[in-house]
């Protein structure tokens, strides 16, 4: 494939520190709020300045953008995530959650996925480093988001849904499913996250040993 080189589009303004520190899952997306073709692309072009092992650069993003499509794949989108629940915890419904769980939350975007603006399917072409290149670009693509005030959230799907969903959009066998990313213009604020202090999940020059900031 030809390479180009890409230089950093005048919209991507936000200081990084900022996107990073504000960036956070947005699952209640504006439906009637449509994300540009433009910002897809800066997002798409973000995500494609990522480091990949040997510049082998296996990522795929399949954007699918059809009011039809979107709602006939969020079915299946809800079909997986009560899947993945059912095998972890047995739950089949919002009832069966215990209150104060954090799958509160996450258990909306089940419901919400049908009416996002946009969905974003990221795949690789299969080799030994398929997931480890294709990651750093999906956070990449999350960042330059987070800078265009666009929403996202990253998600998975169930094994139970993979085969119609490959189907629907005529995704070759020799594709490689990572994750699912619906996008949009939130319905709430971005930021601040609580996270666990680095102090608590760093150790230094040996297991165990608390880092300076301790």
């Amino acid at each position: 494939m030809e390479m180009v080189r890409l230089p950093p589009p005048d919209e991507l303004t936000m200081p990084v520190g900022e996107a990073m520190f504000t960036q956070r899952a947005i699952r209640r997306l504006d439906p009637n709020k449509p994300v540009s073709d433009e910002h897809l692309k800066i997002m798409l072009d973000a995500a494609s300045k990522a480091p990949s092992g040997g510049n082998t650069q296996p990522a795929r993003y399949l954007v699918i953008r059809d009011r039809g499509k979107i709602a006939e794949f969020g079915k299946l989108y809800h079909e997986a995530w009560w899947a993945k629940r059912y095998d972890a915890y047995g739950w089949t419904s919002q009832a069966d959650i215990p209150a104060g769980s954090v799958y509160k939350w996450p258990a909306l975007l089940a419901d919400e996925m049908v009416n996002a603006p946009v969905v974003l399917l990221c795949y690789s072409e299969a080799s030994a480093v398929a997931e480890s290149s294709t990651f750093p670009g999906v956070q990449n693509l999350l960042l330059a988001a987070r800078a265009l005030g666009i929403g996202s959230v990253l998600t998975t799907l169930h094994p139970t849904v993979m085969e119609r969903v490959n189907a629907m959009f005529g995704v070759p066998d020799d594709m490689v499913f990572h994750c699912c990313i619906p996008l949009g213009y939130p319905r709430g604020n971005f930021g601040p996250t609580s996270r666990i202090p680095t102090s608590q999940t760093t150790y230094w020059d040996g297991w165990g040993t608390a880092p300076p900031w301790q």
